[in-house]
């Protein structure tokens, strides 16, 4: 069977649409169905991990078809293939989607409101995710991009807390701001870029990423090497324009404020998706998309990219060490963890990159431990307040088992999978001023500060809410509520911790994925990008 990556897709879509023409009144079926195909989706996935680790290079499961085929007239044809597979990059992510969304789907027992309406858009989120992660076709990967924006609307709007309007469209008009020039870059790429088969212009992301397939023939065609506008290098514009888009989802400073009041809002099993899932979308895009497409703007820029990414792990760990609400640090520790995605990358060194998606893998699965976490606290009694709660261990233990496992795992103890990512990419970036010279090792050291205020954060939070005597906010009523852990929440929170310690013990379940692929990537981006920037110098100020 060659079509499964087709098969992630559209099993969703399928089930959604079965929900659809079930009654209202079969309410106690959407949860199962759901949990079913998502499972289905994970199991998938992981056959799909096992089948490419036996030759763990190039691109796997590839789908290629016609899709969109137009005669535009003296304008020639407008092709649109329906080109999905999956490489080294994509595939642990792949993995990592599905298991999230089999996580939330068992964590939605909290949805009582409509749960038809919540479960159809769940469903609909899942395959516009797989989807992310599979196009090759730039048209068909923002489909998908768009496709996941409405359904996590409604979700946050519809199911969120009292401030759920307003976390909602701030998300909406945020995703939205970049999504609409990204369209303006990707039609600019397609008239600038030809089919070396066929003649035609194209989607296709791989023949963007190779300079021969660009035209200078055509008026269209803006992203020549040699193309200005207002004297400046389009296609260091074209960059700026898809990291911005790209920047807003995963986020860094400044483009961040979205996701705390999105969290804070959002109902757990939502947030779970957010921080999850929806974040690594933009690392993966400024890989696959930002670097891969103009590789001479990413070296050309690599210094402000690392320096980003600096500012977001001190920022995002000075705030969620002033934060009072649980949920609200949470949100900001992902921005300070994120960071090291951003400086990982712009270090363009192997150790560097491997580092940036085996932190994305890694923060996926602490994220949703902790966000999931959180919304057991705050089911039992509504408060997420961290001064509310102290001496939590008593009355919960085996809850404190847990989120002590997340908390050294977020704060980089050895033996977890927190501390391999931040490792790896502090030494990209330490390593890049001798290798590349893009960064200098200033912001490994200063990257390296932000390790130590989430220890202090994380700590003081432990301390805080866990141990002393107990005392809680209206204490005899509150003590009665808290029950520790349930069947469910085991169910959740055991595969979450195993896969913690797993991957901290052994990394290479990871880098085994992705090790040849991000090889090939830095040598090829640097091979490109150099040869790009040597047929810019004209325009240029070296």
């Amino acid at each position: 069977m060659n079509n499964w990556l087709s098969v992630l897709i559209f099993l969703p879509i399928a089930a959604a649409l079965i929900l659809l023409l079930l009654p209202k009144r079969a309410s106690n079926v959407f949860r199962p169905v759901t949990i079913v195909i998502s499972l289905l989706q994970t199991l998938i996935v992981t056959y799909l991990y096992t089948q490419y680790l036996k030759n763990p290079q190039g691109y796997h499961f590839v789908e290629r078809a016609d899709w969109i085929n137009l005669n535009l007239g003296t304008f020639g044809r407008l092709n649109i293939d329906y080109f999905l597979a999956v490489d080294g990059l994509s595939i642990g992510l792949l993995l990592l989607s599905a298991f999230v969304m089999f996580i939330a789907a068992i964590a939605s027992n909290e949805i009582k409101k409509d749960p038809k309406a919540y479960y159809t858009l769940f469903l609909l989120l899942s395959a516009a995710i797989m989807g992310v992660f599979c196009a090759l076709d730039f048209f068909l990967f923002y489909v998908f991009y768009e496709l996941m924006l409405l359904p996590m609307y409604f979700l946050i709007g519809m199911w969120g807390g009292p401030n759920r309007e307003y976390a909602s469209i701030k998300f909406f008009l945020y995703t939205l701001f970049g999504s609409i020039f990204m369209l303006l870059v990707m039609i600019g790429l397609y008239f600038s870029v030809i089919d070396p088969v066929t003649g035609e212009h194209t989607f296709n992301m791989l023949y963007m990423m190779d300079a021969a397939n660009y035209t200078k023939d055509s008026y269209f065609s803006i992203f020549s090497t040699d193309a200005l506008l207002f004297n400046y290098p389009v296609r260091f514009l074209g960059f700026i324009v898809l990291f911005i888009a790209f920047a807003i989802k995963i986020p860094t400073i400044p483009l961040h404020t979205w996701l705390p009041d999105a969290h804070v809002e959002a109902p757990t099993p939502v947030s779970i998706i957010l921080a999850g899932v929806l974040l690594k979308i933009g690392g993966y895009g400024i890989i696959r998309i930002c670097y891969g497409i103009f590789p001479e703007a990413a070296i050309y820029f690599s210094y402000w990219i690392g320096l980003i990414g600096v500012v977001s792990i001190l920022y995002g760990a000075f705030i969620a060490l002033a934060s009072t609400d649980l949920k609200r640090m949470i949100a900001y520790s992902s921005i300070s963890h994120m960071g090291f995605v951003i400086l990982g990358i712009a270090s363009l060194t192997s150790e560097g990159v491997n580092g940036a998606i085996f932190q994305m893998i890694s923060h996926g699965v602490l994220s949703t431990m902790l966000f999931y976490l959180v919304g057991v606290i705050y089911l039992r009694v509504q408060d997420r307040e961290i001064a509310a709660f102290r001496g939590l261990a008593q009355p919960m233990p085996r809850y404190t088992l847990f989120v002590v496992i997340a908390f050294f795992a977020s704060l980089g103890l050895p033996g977890l999978s927190g501390f391999i990512g931040e490792a790896f990419t502090l030494i990209g970036a330490f390593k890049s001023a001798s290798v590349n010279a893009l960064l200098p090792r200033g912001f490994a050291i200063l990257a390296s500060v932000g390790i130590l205020i989430g220890a202090a954060y994380f700590l003081w939070t432990l301390q805080r809410m866990f141990f002393g005597a107990p005392r809680f906010k209206g204490a005899q009523e509150w003590h009665l509520k808290l029950k520790d852990l349930t069947a469910t929440e085991y169910l959740v929170l055991i595969p979450l911790a195993l896969i913690t310690i797993l991957l901290g013990i052994f990394p290479s379940i990871l880098f085994d994925a992705s090790n040849n692929t991000i090889n090939a990537w830095v040598h090829e981006t640097w091979i490109h990008g150099i040869a790009n920037l040597k047929s810019m110098q004209s325009l240029l100020k070296f």
